[in-house]
């Protein structure tokens, strides 16, 4: 039984990141649980109705997030799912980002509950500042 909420947890993660980037509020208020809360790199926190909001309005400034590796972890009805993942900006930037997000099973339904993202860019050869 591990195994099968293992894997359904695994394609909600992939459906997660493809909403993202995608804009896609339907599979979100599905998804995320109505006490949802999203805390950004930048250490800003979104309740569910700011981060359906965000999402309708296509702020996603990403053109492509790869996932890297992935692992789930269960403790009872919640879940651990922590990512690492590659991302491309629409400018071209590249980065890492990882990220936790925390669901929750009740009546056998798994909701996201929070979400913590951690992004960083890339640093390209030749930027890197050296002390004089």
């Amino acid at each position: 039984m591990a195994m099968h909420h293992e894997q359904h947890l695994q394609r909600m993660n992939e459906k997660y990141v493809a909403a993202s980037l995608a804009g896609d509020v339907d599979w979100y208020r599905m998804h995320l649980a109505d006490e949802f809360v999203c805390i950004e790199s930048d250490a800003s926190m979104l309740d569910k109705n700011a981060f359906l909001r965000l999402t309708a309005r296509g702020c996603s400034d990403l053109e492509e997030y790869k996932l890297v590796d992935v692992d789930v972890k269960f403790y009872g009805d919640v879940a651990l799912v922590r990512a690492l993942g590659s991302w491309t900006k629409k400018t071209g930037m590249r980065g890492i980002s990882r990220y936790i997000d925390v669901y929750v099973r009740s009546d056998d339904e798994w909701k996201v509950v929070s979400a913590q993202i951690t992004r960083a860019p890339i640093a390209r050869a030749g930027n890197d500042h050296e002390s004089g």
